[in-house]
This record gives C-alpha cells, structure tokens and sequence, in this order.
C-alpha cells in the first residue's frame, strides 16, 4: 500500500525488452534496506524488489504489467517517481494507493495559471466512474485531487511543488500516464453495479426484496 507521496526519482538503467523484463533503477532512495521481495512503487506500479543494493535495485515486469501501465516504454536514461511503501502509523499525506493501474490515459492538454500547471488527462471509459472533482487520482504515482470531470477526461493542478519534486510537468501533450483510480470509489462502483438491475447481484426472479435502483439512492439521499 502506498500513499502517492512519491519520495524520490529514479533513473531507469536497464529497461525491460521483449526478451528480458527486468528493470533496474538508480536511485538515492535507501533501497538496500528494503527486504528482497519487498514492494516498491515505480511510476505508479507496484513492483517486487528481486535484487537491490546500495544505489539500485531490480525488478522483474510480468506480462500484466507490461500491458497495463507504462513501463514497457521506459528506455535507459529514463526518470521515474518512487514510493516505498507505507508502513502502519506512517502519516497518510496523500490518499490510499494501492498500485495496481488500472488503465493508461494521455495528456491532451496543459496550460499554465499562474505559476502552476493545469493539466487536462484522458482516461479509459472503465475509470470515469472513479472520478469526482475533489476526489482523489494517482497520476504516474502522484496523488493528486481531481479538478473537473468532463466525458473522458479530467483535469488536476501542478503546484511548484509538485512541478519541482516530479516529472509531470515536463510530459508534453500525448504522453502516455499511468492512472489508478480512487480505491475506495472503485469498491463502490463495484458494489452498486452489482446491485443495479442486470447486475451479478441483483434480486433474482420472485425474490420480493428491495434492489438497488437510482430511485433508492435518491430517496436516502445518496444520489440527486
């Protein structure tokens, strides 16, 4: 589990191919300490240490991760965030990340306010339901809060901050992001889909009790 608060960058030495998935990183973070079989976040993904010492460590890509997320992209030279991961009674400074991406959007737009960024992102169809302005997305493994959403894509703001401790701002238009939706949204979706008419839990035939209907959720006031 993670927090989004990315500790650190990273420089990609060995970039997995299709012959060999191992990734190999350089980095300042104290990798060495962590056990072999630890998790570290890379770019958003949660990864498996299988070698480390002081100064890098290695991590094997399964054919999941390659076809999910990023990573498959990264050349040597590359930068990427990392976030090791949080410990109970660690400080939740960003939101509860689990690094599992679920799917890969594209800036399409950025724009400068002020001496921010505003960025706007594409997002895949199955995510758009995770996402509510003010609610919570993890962007290459940033934890940032959703501006606005519109149809497929959804804007967040880029504080000095943010701009000078990772890469994001330095992504041109139709760079390619990893995304995780909000975790607790995701069960939510989940569960109420479900529940809906059609859904796996629906009420069967000639089950008399009460399903879960848009009409339901506005008369206990979870919907409008």
């Amino acid at each position: 589990m993670f927090t989004g608060i990315v500790e650190g960058t990273g420089t990609v030495e060995t970039a997995p191919t299709t012959d060999a998935h191992r990734l190999v990183v350089a980095t300042s973070l104290p990798v060495e300490a962590l056990p072999i079989g630890a998790s570290i976040a890379v770019d958003g993904v949660c990864l498996t240490v299988v070698e480390r010492e002081p100064g890098r460590f290695a991590a094997d890509l399964g054919p999941e991760t390659l076809s999910r997320t990023t990573l498959g992209n990264l050349s040597a030279g590359d930068r990427v965030h990392l976030e090791r991961p949080l410990r109970l009674g660690d400080p939740l400074g960003g939101h509860l990340v689990a690094g599992h991406v679920d799917g890969v959007g594209a800036i399409v737009d950025r724009r400068s306010v002020g001496d921010a960024l505003e960025v706007d992102v594409s997002v895949p169809a199955a995510l758009v339901p995770t996402l509510v302005p003010k609610g919570s997305v993890t962007i290459d493994g940033v934890s940032l809060t959703v501006n606005t959403v519109a149809g497929d894509r959804f804007s967040v703001t880029l504080i000095p901050h943010t701009l000078a401790v990772t890469n994001l701002g330095q992504k041109p238009v139709g760079a390619p992001v990893n995304l995780e939706g909000d975790l607790i949204a995701k069960h939510i979706d989940r569960l109420v889909s479900m529940r809906l008419p059609g859904g796996a839990a629906a009420p069967a035939a000639g089950d008399d009790r009460p399903g879960l209907s848009l009409e339901t959720l506005r008369k206990h006031g979870f919907a409008t």
